[in-house]
């Protein structure tokens, strides 16, 4: 899961791949228990990265990596548009694709309803009204399945921070505080709700031990295999640029 630590070169130094047009870091993190190589592009597409075995050389990464060029073309194809969310436009919340409707006489407040997000106010001010929103309506989730694990694994309920990492979709520090990607919101119930869950699991075990996938398995109601899969194939989806 892409909330996992990306050990990362100094950037001078950083190897690159070009992939129609651009320029992307690639990002190499030898695993012990890893088997073969397997490579993802970034959910912002910010970077390529890829897993490896520790006897693997970082030539054979960045071969791997060329080698595969038209499939992370693919990839970059498929990234969010760039450019303002606004009326028309439709916007994910919860898993659930809703279409944007402004309406000038409507309350600025945005309102869900089935199939529709309904907002007034003034239409330059629309995309930062929805990111606030979006942002009220992802901690409020959180917090609330955050308290619901700490219960569950039997631990106090830590600090809460919302990220807007491009990187790791939640991370649980030293002193036990956890931070989770805002933009978390926009994926079905499940997804976000295993990725709370992994990070309170760590609460217990601050590793990725056996022991550790067990307590998840425990706290967590869900299949951690299915969110998982939903990340990997959907997670650079929810990365909406919001102009």
């Amino acid at each position: 899961m892409a909330m996992l630590d990306w050990l990362r070169r100094d950037p001078v130094d950083e190897p690159i791949v070009e992939v129609a047009g651009r320029q992307i870091p690639v990002v190499i993190r030898r695993l012990e228990r890893a088997r073969r190589m397997t490579m993802r592009l970034a959910p912002d597409g910010s970077e390529v990265r890829i897993s490896i075995p520790r006897w693997t050389r970082t030539a054979e990464a960045l071969a791997f990596a060329q080698s595969r060029r038209d499939w992370l073309a693919r990839q970059v194809d498929a990234l969010p548009a760039g450019g303002p969310v606004g009326d028309g436009a439709t916007l994910h919340f919860r898993g659930e694709p809703l279409a944007i409707v402004h309406d000038p006489l409507a309350p600025r407040r945005p309102a869900p309803e089935p199939g529709v997000l309904r907002l007034g106010g003034p239409a330059d001010s629309l995309s930062p009204r929805l990111v606030r929103w979006l942002h009220a309506e992802a901690r409020e989730l959180i917090a609330a399945d955050l308290a619901e694990y700490c219960e569950r694994a039997a631990q106090p309920c830590p600090a809460l921070g919302l990220s807007s990492a491009q990187r790791r979709w939640g991370s649980c520090a030293h002193d036990g505080s956890i931070r989770i990607n805002w933009r978390l919101v926009m994926a079905p119930d499940m997804v976000r709700r295993s990725v709370v869950a992994h990070e309170v699991a760590h609460l217990v075990h601050f590793d990725h031990s056996p022991a550790f996938h067990h307590c998840l398995k425990t706290i967590f109601e869900g299949s951690v295999h299915e969110a998982n899969r939903w990340l990997k194939a959907h997670g650079r989806t929810i990365y909406v640029p919001f102009g």
